[in-house]
């Protein structure tokens, strides 16, 4: 129970670390950023907009102010909970993410689900047999796709699905001109089906790498071979010993990816004009929304420090001899 309770001890300090490290380096790059947020939020007013009118935008957002101070007040905001005002929506930055974590929480979730899930069947089954065709086909799948930008699956489907076949929707999350209310579960998922094919091919790629390196190397272990000598089958030794010795590494690599999953989400709801988290740190940062960018920096950071703390537990039991090992360590250091 110690142990379990250092581990979290542990983890938070390090998450608190690691987030004020995020902020300050998120504040310098948003103040370094060529875009002007005062411009950007005038955009073809610009010309009609004198200096006294900019003076007084400048002192309404605080940026009169120098850095030093414009951080301080912006972090200690954050801290009391409130994550400022976004001029791009023109509502709480609290409301925004809030609103857009919603839409993309259901694409991410289901594109991680099905990229463990998918990634980890293939590449137990290439694993389990080495150098076949279905394993050198597995393999190419997965090489070709592991170095493909995920704007470019997206534009091909796109290219294919919705404007030559003509089976999908073109853009957004719902049929344009219907309110929301009155869009149908089967709507949405027509919408959804795009988005998520994109990043969920990516995310297959990965894991059914990594599990097939560890299937091979399981099934060239002694303990198979005595298996085989007892007469196991190649599909019961799969089912008894590679699922959940081969579980720890596609784990790890399935936690561990939630911030390149986040990234892609960001290009494939530009690609599909989906109202997403993603869409919005696009606008928000071509509109020089800092506070929203700033919030949706902190959250991000948030949801992949989480993700990885959840694959360490899962490690430790699944393999409870990592525990074991790192208490010998503690006892023998001191």
């Amino acid at each position: 129970m110690g142990s379990w309770k250092a581990f979290v001890l542990i983890r938070l300090v390090r998450l608190a670390l690691v987030l004020a490290g995020v902020a300050v380096v998120a504040f310098l790059l948003a103040k370094l950023s060529p875009v002007d947020p005062i411009d950007a939020y005038l955009g073809p007013d610009i010309a009609r907009v004198g200096p006294e009118q900019r003076a007084l935008i400048a002192q309404k957002w605080g940026m009169d102010q120098p850095a030093g101070v414009q951080f301080a007040k912006w972090f200690s905001s954050i801290l009391t909970g409130d994550l400022g005002w976004s001029v791009t929506y023109n509502a709480s930055v609290a409301d925004v993410i809030s609103e857009r974590f919603r839409s993309s929480i259901v694409l991410m979730g289901l594109a991680w689900l099905f990229s463990g899930i998918i990634g980890f069947s293939l590449g137990i089954w290439a694993g389990a047999n080495p150098g076949r065709w279905s394993d050198r086909i597995i393999r190419l799948y997965a090489y070709v796709l592991a170095a493909t930008p995920t704007f470019w699956i997206a534009i091909l489907l796109l290219i294919v699905f919705s404007v030559g076949l003509r089976w999908t929707p073109v853009c957004c999350a719902a049929p344009i001109g219907v309110l929301p209310e009155d869009v149908t579960l089967l709507q949405r998922l027509h919408h959804l089906l795009l988005p998520l094919a994109a990043l969920s091919i990516l995310g297959i790629a990965q894991i059914a790498l990594h599990t097939r390196v560890k299937m091979i190397e399981i099934m060239q272990s002694d303990f198979v071979l005595y298996a085989r000598a007892q007469g196991g089958t190649t599909l019961d030794i799969v089912l008894r010993h590679g699922v959940r010795n081969a579980a720890l590494p596609a784990i790890t690599v399935l936690f561990a990816s939630l911030g390149e999953l986040f990234g892609g989400s960001i290009l494939a709801e530009t690609v599909f004009s989906y109202p997403g988290l993603g869409s919005a740190t696009i606008e928000a940062g071509l509109r020089g929304d800092v506070p929203l960018l700033l919030a949706i920096t902190l959250m991000t950071t948030l949801f992949v420090s989480i993700g990885n703390t959840i694959a360490d537990v899962l490690y430790h039991v699944a393999d409870p001899r990592i525990s074991s090992a790192s208490e010998t360590w503690r006892e023998v250091s001191q």
